[in-house]
């Protein structure tokens, strides 16, 4: 009877995407001569993705350009290309993580002119909370090698996932993997343009922005060209306000299908570029991705080893990373305390912040409401059954 009545009462229900509702108050702007003031680096092997890098601490990452500020005022993340790196050595690079966590509720907007590729290259931008996979991870630019197109994923503990197919209503994407507790997690492939590689860096970068509520996760893309009014208007201290220009987002993943609260806690924001490693050095992905790249078809042999001029197009070029909250939601909440360890962070990456005219799927270890009552009137017991297979919002 219980199933009958769900099953009735989904027939009418057709799900969209409904906007966020703003304004969202700017929690922090991460930018320009202050940005490593927020961060914590990692100062090891890579001990995530199994790739052959070391994460440099933070007074390395200044002393060897890894991590600074250039004269445009952009901040620069990099894999080390001066070194001749001997077989059975890794190659320095990169990661930080953020001192605040951020709950539901929450927006982030990352604005970036040239993003890392190249053979070997993994580079991501994602969250993660203190537990992996308990806290939940969600990844919103990855790709590796050569790969045209940015995927997004979320990682969790068994129970949460993505519907089978794209809904076009709720996202411009194509779902590639479904469980999100299957070592790629669920993954969706943006469909727009220039997400990644040489011709994002030629239409001068492009901006991503996501959602993490309790009634979902969302991420928009936009290529440079496409970024709306909305987001181009916005300065380092003001507000984000209407949202009406963003369109559909090009990744959903509505509570529908992950009960959001329950699968992730307050996320952590991390930047890091890998090289080789459980996605990008595994022999099918190295040789598809990359061709005739290199004369033994290893990742490694063909990449990490000999000179360092490979990766010169290996680093990210940051306008601005800005975290906002929506107040007036009801699941809104944002811890902005700094981590209670700065070893190898803040203290030390205030020296990071160098002036120059250089510019030069494994998983990892270690929104307001999306659907929308558009046929009929449901009766209450089945409206019940939908809000808690939800997990959100029904809007009528």
């Amino acid at each position: 009877m219980i199933c009958g009545l769900l099953l009735s009462a989904l027939s009418v229900v057709s799900v969209s995407w409904a906007q966020p509702a703003p304004p969202y108050e700017l929690v922090r702007d991460y930018s320009g001569q202050t940005f490593f003031n927020g961060w914590d680096f990692f100062g090891f092997r890579d001990n995530l993705t199994w790739g052959n890098v070391t994460y440099v601490d933070a007074p390395t990452a200044a002393s060897d350009k890894l991590a600074y500020v250039n004269d445009a005022g952009k901040v620069i993340l990099k894999v080390d290309n001066t070194t001749t790196v001997a077989s059975g050595d890794s190659r320095n690079s990169v990661r930080i993580t953020t001192h605040a966590s951020y709950g539901l509720g929450s927006m982030w907007i990352f604005d970036v002119s040239h993003l890392p590729y190249g053979c070997s290259v993994w580079p991501a931008y994602w969250s993660k909370g203190p537990v992996w996979p308990d806290d939940g991870e969600i990844d919103i630019i990855e790709a590796v090698n050569l790969m045209q197109n940015n995927e997004g994923a979320l990682h969790t503990l068994e129970g949460c996932t993505h519907s089978a197919t794209s809904n076009p209503a709720l996202e411009l994407g194509q779902v590639s993997e479904t469980d999100c507790s299957t070592p790629a997690g669920c993954v969706v492939t943006e469909s727009k343009p220039n997400s990644y590689g040489p011709t994002f860096n030629a239409a001068g970068g492009g901006v991503w922005a996501t959602s993490f509520d309790a009634t979902g996760v969302y991420i928009w893309f936009w290529s440079r060209p496409d970024v709306p009014k909305s987001i181009t208007s916005l300065t380092s201290t003001s507000p984000l306000g209407s949202v009406s220009d963003w369109g559909v987002p090009s990744m959903a993943w509505p509570a529908i299908n992950c009960n959001i609260p329950k699968y992730f806690t307050d996320q952590q924001i991390v930047l890091d570029i890998t090289l080789c490693g459980g996605w990008a050095g595994i022999d099918a992905v190295y040789s598809s991705t990359c061709g005739t790249a290199g004369p033994t078809g290893l990742c490694y042999n063909d990449s990490i080893v000999g000179a360092g001029s490979k990766f010169d197009q290996a680093y990210f070029e940051i306008n601005y990373l800005r975290t906002y909250t929506n107040n007036a939601s009801t699941f809104s909440s944002i811890s902005a305390a700094a981590a209670a360890s700065t070893t190898g962070g803040n203290a030390a990456a205030s020296t990071a912040i160098a002036t120059s005219s250089s510019t030069h799927t494994a998983s990892k270890s270690g929104a307001e409401g999306p659907w929308k009552v558009s046929q009929g009137t449901l009766l209450s017991v089945g409206m019940a059954l939908i809000t808690l297979v939800a997990g959100g919002q029904i809007i009528l």
